[in-house]
């Protein structure tokens, strides 16, 4: 399928490794120019080498810290005028309730709540007066079914949803979407420390803790980062003008719900 999206201007964040890498690869292969954003120089260097030489597209990598606002300013400048904006960042680390302290919850909202909201207000009005415009952020199955101990992220991410719900509705008029992903268990690194967590607790092997996880989602197997991505460039594609303020579950099926 033709995505129609050749040509575009997408910034990608976090996008040396795992679902973003996803994103940044399913989108170059649908023929964008990529602004990839990571914190970690060498590994964002390597990625941006290896998708120009696949894909031949235009690559533009800047490492920073999406999640500060000095790591915004040069994020966004070096973007310029984008098309498509894909926002991600690292999830806080699991824990129990009582240990979080204020500073816990601020971390968590300005990583995986204030950010998204910050590089939106900066895109979306570029987008707007342009008349076309795509915006994805990759939240997590939580914001569905929250998990106990990944509180700090249950709160955050279902503060972006309840802001992309509003939002969202105030700017399709002018040929802006924007929608949430919510991938369930995906293959990355962010897999390997849910499950070494659980290897610590429980004094367990890492593959059996991986077993014991994959035997709860009905496919079997935990996501991959390509079809992630597939999905993600989808919503950035010409087809998906109609879709919303919706959430994309990608779960492989593990929340058991009817909507």
């Amino acid at each position: 399928m033709d995505l129609g999206i050749s040509g575009k201007r997408a910034l990608v964040c976090a996008s040396s490794k795992g679902l973003g890498r996803g994103c940044a690869e399913a989108l170059a292969d649908a023929g964008c120019t990529l602004i990839m954003n990571a914190r970690g120089a060498e590994a964002l260097e390597a990625a941006a080498a290896e998708i120009r030489a696949a894909h031949g597209v235009e690559v533009i990598a800047v490492a920073a810290d999406i999640t500060t606002e000095a790591g915004r300013a040069r994020v966004l400048e070096a973007a310029g005028q984008i098309d498509i904006l894909v926002t991600n960042a690292g999830g806080p680390p699991p824990g129990l309730w009582q240990d979080w302290t204020r500073d816990d919850f601020i971390k968590a909202l300005d990583g995986n709540m204030l950010t998204p909201i910050a590089l939106m207000q900066a895109a979306l009005p570029g987008m707007m007066q342009r008349g076309w415009g795509r915006v994805v952020n990759i939240t997590s199955q939580a914001v569905k079914a929250p998990i106990g101990v990944l509180g700090l992220s249950n709160s955050a991410r279902t503060g972006l949803t309840g802001f992309v719900a509003g939002t969202a509705r105030q700017v399709a008029g002018t040929g802006v979407t924007i929608n949430n992903l919510l991938p369930g268990i995906h293959a990355t690194d962010r897999a390997n420390a849910l499950d070494g967590a659980v290897v610590k607790k429980e004094g367990i092997t890492l593959n059996e803790a991986r077993a014991r996880r994959a035997a709860t989602i009905p496919v079997g197997r935990y996501g991959t980062a390509g079809e992630f991505g597939a999905t993600c460039a989808f919503l950035c594609s010409q087809h998906a003008g109609f879709m919303v303020g919706q959430n994309v579950l990608l779960d492989g099926g593990a929340i058991n719900s009817t909507f």
